[in-house]
């Protein structure tokens, strides 16, 4: 229950971007970057405020819910909420902001203007989380791309920065054009439901969307615009190029961001499979194919890779190929081992792409060749590096191996022949990684590297915290499968037993759908 009167989730939306005006008009850089890890800190403690206020046992219904009048000539709404899905992003992605503005503490130009937008990605972001408002949604979506585009372009590191920044937003705004498509023909389909004229009655409300009968000649179609407009972002192949060319060229702190924030996949689990609810389950088959295929083709160009931010970027795809695989199960084991490994993102793929930014500002490079033996003079990073790798393959003790198990016993019970190759995913998958742990930080040493390169202490707390949590969530698991228990049980009844077989009168779903505080 929301006691306070206060509308937090707007305030987790637009403190950041108040953040981000406030260090534009600073007086100097060094000012700056002080009050963007203050409102980056702020943003995660509101975070955590609206996560203890949030009530699992009704974490099925959304939570903490707003709405307001915004576009009434079109029927869209100011919409925000959030449930047991969702919830658990709000601080994860908090937390990883705060890691991002600490691991670029030292950016060299334009700070202000960089720090500024790590905060407007992050206020938006929260937006796609907590969006009910399909158009309102669209809108925070897009409004991801011009952070990400500068970032890219201006920060880069590689020499082909700009052209990497053009790609990913030309790749962005080609995947969006089906999304919006989708979100119409949902609003049309609606007003024709109720009766009214195409013009007239039309609702982009995800609660109201989600109890408005589709028929099965649009299920189809609904189904594969929003698929594959989520799995550009996602990414799954072959839309997954954008992603290895950021890696290398764009800025470390972003890449973690692009891996530790998997918007796409949350995008196929909040909105194409639940809208299209029969057309999903028709062809579930077909989504536990493509995320086979995503997992086995990442991890094997993984295992060829002699760089660490590209071997990075290509584990990062293949472990969305394997979140897909659990999400096209369809049971529980599937479904909360695929939210449990997208909330693994924000903690282990992104302090990875961290260790990764923290070795390019060293040697500038993380290419084999330049690497060797950094375990006899950085054993704080190698250490903490090897726990994210050894979480990252699903060993026991971390939060990597509660998530893997869910999401192979989920495969296994629906599809076993897909199961079979998510098995032989996550053996490549821990094979590259430790191969190229084995060579990048044994061995010889090929560096004259100073004893002072270790981890400093700030850097030190970027990754002492999520190695934290990654301990502590390995060896209680229960504390997140709680929290999405009940919502993760009423999606996939929602699938199995779709609007067709209940409608509910639009005019109670406020009081059925929503706690509306």
């Amino acid at each position: 229950m929301n006691e306070t009167g206060l509308p937090l989730l707007s305030l987790l939306v637009f403190l950041p971007l108040l953040g981000a005006i406030v260090v534009i008009l600073s007086n100097n850089a060094r000012l700056g970057r002080l009050l963007a890890l203050s409102f980056a800190v702020l943003e995660l403690i509101l975070s955590l405020w609206v996560l203890q206020l949030f009530n699992a046992a009704d974490g099925q219904h959304f939570q903490l819910a707003e709405q307001h009048n915004w576009i009434p000539s079109l029927g869209a709404t100011y919409m925000l909420g959030v449930d047991g899905i969702s919830v658990l992003f709000l601080p994860m992605s908090a937390l990883l902001t705060v890691s991002a503005v600490l691991a670029s503490w030292n950016t060299a130009h334009l700070k202000r203007l960089h720090f500024a937008l790590l905060l407007v990605l992050e206020g938006v972001t929260m937006g796609v989380f907590c969006a009910l408002d399909m158009l309102l949604f669209f809108l925070f979506w897009e409004l991801t791309l011009a952070p990400i585009f500068f970032l890219i372009g201006l920060w880069g590191i590689g020499p082909k920065r700009r052209n990497a920044a053009v790609k990913y937003t030309l790749m962005m705004l080609s995947g969006g054009v089906p999304l919006l498509f989708a979100i119409i023909i949902l609003a049309i389909n609606h007003a024709g439901f109720s009766g009214a004229a195409a013009s007239q009655q039309l609702s982009f409300s995800l609660p109201v969307l989600l109890a408005t009968p589709l028929p099965e000649a649009l299920q189809g179609w609904v189904f594969l615009l929003l698929l594959l407009g989520f799995a550009v972002k996602a990414p799954l192949v072959p839309f997954h190029t954008w992603l290895p060319t950021a890696a290398m060229e764009g800025p470390t702190q972003l890449t973690a961001l692009l891996t530790g924030l998997k918007l796409g996949a949350f995008g196929i689990l909040r909105f194409a499979l639940p809208l299209a609810p029969s057309a999903a389950v028709q062809h579930s088959w077909i989504l536990g194919i493509l995320g086979a295929i995503t997992l086995i083709y990442g991890a094997l160009i993984a295992l060829q890779q002699s760089n660490l931010r590209r071997l990075l970027a290509y584990a990062s795809i293949s472990h969305v190929g394997l979140v897909i695989i659990g999400i096209a199960s369809l049971n529980m084991q599937g479904l909360q081992g695929a939210i449990f490994q997208l909330l693994n993102f924000t903690l282990i793929a992104s302090s990875l792409m961290l260790i990764a930014g923290f070795l390019q500002h060293r040697f500038g490079s993380t290419e084999l060749v330049h690497l060797g033996g950094l375990a006899k003079v950085m054993p704080r990073l190698v250490s903490l590096y090897f726990l994210f790798m050894l979480a990252s393959i699903g060993v026991p003790g971390t939060s990597g191996f509660a998530a893997e198990l869910l999401l192979l016993i989920g495969a296994f019970t629906a599809h076993a022949g897909i199961a079979v190759a998510a098995l032989a995913g996550a053996v490549i998958g821990a094979a590259y990684m430790l191969s190229f742990t084995r060579r990048a930080f044994f061995g010889p040493l090929k560096i004259n590297q100073a004893l002072n390169q270790d981890l400093r202490p700030r850097e030190f707390l970027v990754l002492a915290v999520p190695a934290i949590l990654v301990l502590l969530i390995g060896i209680f698991p229960n504390s997140l499968l709680k929290t999405q228990q009940l919502a993760a049980e009423a999606w996939l009844s929602h699938l199995l037993d779709p609007p067709e077989m209940k409608i509910e009168p639009v005019a109670e779903l406020s009081a059925t759908k929503m706690s509306q505080q």
